[in-house]
């Protein structure tokens, strides 16, 4: 490369303002109309609510409970300093679970694993899934079937 190669290189475009930047400014926009202000709050909290609730559903369960929960309170946290404050104490809290359960004994471990699938088992039990599944092979197992009058 000779010089007016590198000074081509040199000179790049003023760096235009990315999606968040006009996404603030529609923000403080809004936040300056009351209905239309109330309205997004109303929605981020309806949307964060729905996701935060899905999330600590799927806690137990194999797959990404803890991300969809932590989602939703991200979302809440947009709108919300409860909900801000709450998302940095869980943070910290699950890190600090995270990093002991790495420190324990390999029979610790798998103690926690077996009260997971026993909380799993018994909340599809409960919810009357393991009666369908068996169900569905054939079995008739009433011993699988829901206590729970719904459910039964």
């Amino acid at each position: 490369m000779n010089d007016a190669d590198t000074t081509q290189l040199d000179r790049t475009a003023p760096a235009r303002p990315g999606p968040r930047a006009g996404y603030g400014r529609w923000r403080e926009r809004a936040r300056r109309n009351r209905a239309a202000d109330l309205c997004w709050r109303a929605g981020v909290g309806i949307v964060g609510t729905v996701v935060l609730v899905a999330g600590i559903i799927m806690i137990p369960y194999p797959g990404p409970g803890w991300v969809v929960a932590f989602a939703g309170l991200a979302v809440l946290s947009t709108e919300f300093e409860r909900a801000h404050r709450l998302l940095g104490a869980l943070r910290r809290r699950y890190d600090r679970w995270n990093a002991w359960q790495r420190r324990q004994h390999g029979a610790v471990r798998l103690l926690l694993l077996a009260a997971t699938g026993a909380v799993v088992l018994g909340t599809l039990w409960l919810l009357g899934a393991l009666a369908l599944g068996a169900g569905w092979l054939g079995l008739d197992l009433p011993w699988l079937a829901s206590p729970i009058e719904p459910f039964a």
